[in-house]
């Protein structure tokens, strides 16, 4: 098994900036790709980022790109969503997921693992 916990949520206003974490611990070997999703209320889980631990290929959802960057850290123990230019309409809940597939995935039901989430809030 894969634990994943994030943390880095808050309130922000619009404009701000926030970064993410999410720490790994248990198999870690056993995933590829990591991935930032987000689900605001009465709305489906969307993605967000997901990158590959071995050479660091991204994938941006059109929404975030030019203003979120996701990176690891060493040892695929830290995952990390720097999110900049907050706007309302990016307040969710944000998840960190893990996948065991070589190739980055933009759908949730490819991921197998996910933490609780981290709450993000934007004023406007």
């Amino acid at each position: 098994q894969v634990q994943l916990v994030e943390s880095g949520g808050g309130l922000v206003q619009a404009g701000g900036s926030l970064r993410l974490s999410c720490a790994t611990s248990g198999r870690t070997f056993s995933t590829n790709i990591m991935g930032w999703f987000r689900q605001a209320p009465g709305k489906e889980r969307e993605f967000v980022a997901c990158i590959a631990w071995r050479g660091g290929i991204t994938n941006y959802a059109d929404s975030v790109k030019g203003r979120f960057t996701i990176s690891r850290g060493n040892a695929k123990k830290t995952v990390y969503l720097q999110m900049n230019s907050l706007k309302p309409e990016d307040t969710a809940v944000y998840y960190c997921a893990g996948d065991s597939s070589y190739l980055p995935q933009r759908e949730s039901a490819e991921y197998d693992y996910w933490g609780q989430g981290t709450q993000v809030t934007v004023s406007s």
